[in-house]
């Protein structure tokens, strides 16, 4: 089973250097065979030479230069389309998530799940230097989502998360151009009954750089796509009570 690490990187100069080194010595280590796609979003701060230096002496790193306008779904989505592996993982540029957690994840593919949901807030995990207030906003969002959509999963817009081939698949088109993402595709998955894993993982705040999530911009999108998806799981409850009553 091949392995794609997806990281979605926006001028990140200052640390995918080492984003892409931790990963690819972990995967090494654990000897998967793996693949990593950059997908540069736009950067105009060195990141596409970085990555592009790096690709030229190690054929496992895959660089996928965006073209305006740029945008963290749009990112992913792009990734998506490039990857070749039979699952997926989408790692962050910025150095926030521990390589060894996509061990883990790719673990427990190989077990027999279809998709990984990697949690901050459970027993096991670890988080450090999480800003209080992006915290609480986190939180309060993870609580919506729970109540509307009747589930027990608690970190549901952490970007980092596996998933078989066959369920990115089943989950287009993913329509979010932006951060909003983060939430479409596990509520996807999570809508159509695929059989989820869910461990403990390690999160460290951002060392250096800037955050390109814009919290005003993004309330709206958030709650957009939540509402959207849940009448999409009002419709597949009510097609699947239909067909039970036949």
């Amino acid at each position: 089973m091949k392995l794609s690490v997806i990281i979605p990187a926006h001028n990140e100069a200052s640390l995918i250097e080492r984003v892409i080194s931790d990963i690819a010595g972990e995967l090494s280590g654990e000897k998967i065979d793996a693949e990593i796609v950059v997908v540069d979003d736009n950067s105009d701060d060195g990141t596409h030479d970085i990555v592009s230096a790096i690709a030229a002496l190690d054929e496992r790193i895959r660089l996928v230069k965006r073209v305006p306008p740029r945008g963290f779904g749009r990112a992913i989505r792009d990734g998506l389309e490039k990857a070749t592996g039979d699952a997926v993982v989408v790692a962050m540029g910025d150095a926030s998530d521990d390589p060894a957690d996509i061990t883990r994840y790719f673990r427990k593919i190989e077990e027999g799940y279809d998709c990984v949901f990697g949690s901050r807030f459970m027993k096991g995990s670890a988080v450090m230097d999480y800003p209080a207030v992006k915290l609480l906003l986190n939180r309060a969002a993870n609580l919506f989502l729970r109540c509307i959509f009747w589930t027990s999963h608690n970190d549901l817009t952490n970007a980092f998360k596996a998933y078989r081939r066959e369920v990115i698949d089943a989950i287009k088109p993913i329509e979010s151009l932006y951060f909003n993402v983060t939430i479409e595709m596990p509520l996807k998955a999570l809508i159509r009954g695929y059989k989820i894993a869910v461990v403990p993982v390690k999160w460290h705040g951002r060392e250096s750089g800037v955050t390109k999530l814009k919290i005003a911009d993004m309330g709206r999108r958030y709650l957009y796509t939540a509402l959207y998806l849940w009448l999409q799981r009002v419709l597949v409850m009510d097609d699947i009570n239909e067909r039970a009553s036949l």
